[in-house]
């Protein structure tokens, strides 16, 4: 039986989905009715009930940061839940005989942004700049040595962006600014930004859950295609019917008004580059997206889910 944590956020619905559609029994913590609930995650939770029975462990639950909102949390609040949390609960986890422990991290723990030709793999030096980036990645360090002194086997995901039905944040944004079909001034960029098509990512999830080959590995995940911003605003326009045209700017200036409105990290996401390699995720599992861009946008941007309030 699979314990999945975080499970009733946007990538914990829909790993349940994918897992009730698999016919693979599970188990699903948050604080939300229906699911166990375990309390706040921190490095002292009880985690005895929810851990019964359980063979694999989707390790989902964590603190995030909203670049459209500008909120964070204190460093202290990310450590205590990303790392401390996960940790306590890995333990826990290895001495009530799981089998298997993946843990979904984040690219940031690679970093903000790549240059042209030099994606981000695995196997490249880490260099998170935020605090969220910094807890992801200290925690997948803390977790490497319980592959090699328990029994129970541990993977990592480290996933990008996740868009898909019901996704809020800077994808969001930037569907409802298409959908009013102002100009824009991104004809000018020239960047590579790597995302992920959430069925795409549950897929990935189950195959690394599962797969022989997976135990103590850190895998990248993305779609096929890493889209310039101007063509994600084009196939944007494609899948939910809209009319735009993009007008020529300097990336430069693009930044230098993010900056001076506290949108500073929301406009290097469009103007900046993030690629993510994932031919070693395809080489270790042989896996490989089962939805092309083009089709996940479409099933992605039902016009009722994204039509302005």
């Amino acid at each position: 039986m699979f314990l999945v944590t975080g499970a009733s956020g946007f990538v914990g619905r829909g790993l349940l989905r994918t897992l009730q559609q698999r016919a693979i029994p599970f188990r699903g913590t948050s604080r939300s009715a229906g699911l166990v609930s375990v309390g706040d995650i921190h490095g002292a939770t009880d985690w005895s009930a929810a851990l019964e029975g359980i063979d694999v462990i989707i390790h989902l639950a964590a603190v995030n940061q909203n670049v459209v909102e500008g909120s964070t949390a204190v460093f202290a609040e990310y450590r205590s839940v990303n790392v401390e949390g996960t940790i306590n609960l890995a333990r826990q986890a290895a001495a009530a005989g799981v089998r298997r422990f993946v843990f979904l991290s984040s690219i940031k723990a690679n970093g903000e942004e790549t240059a042209r030709g030099k994606p981000f793999t695995a196997a490249g030096n880490p260099a998170p700049q935020s605090d969220y980036g910094r807890t992801k990645l200290e925690a997948e360090q803390r977790l490497t040595p319980l592959n090699n002194s328990t029994k129970m086997e541990i993977a990592v995901i480290r996933s990008p962006l996740v868009y898909g039905p019901g996704m809020r944040g800077s994808f969001q944004a930037l569907v409802r600014l298409v959908q009013r079909g102002l100009p824009l001034p991104f004809a000018s960029i020239d960047n590579r930004r790597s995302m992920v098509y959430l069925e795409n990512l549950t897929d990935l999830i189950v195959a690394t859950a599962t797969h022989p080959d997976a135990a103590g590995g850190t895998f990248m995940v993305a779609d096929r295609k890493s889209p310039s911003t101007p063509e994600l605003v084009r196939m944007i326009a494609a899948a939910t019917g809209s009319s735009t045209s993009l007008l020529p700017f300097p990336p430069a200036l693009l930044e230098l008004v993010g900056s001076a409105t506290g949108k500073r990290e929301l406009v290097h996401r469009l103007t900046r580059s993030l690629e993510v390699d994932i031919s070693e995720t395809n080489r270790r599992l042989g896996w490989t997206p089962p939805f092309e861009m083009g089709d996940a946008l479409s099933r992605t941007l039902d016009l009722a889910q994204y039509a302005e309030e």
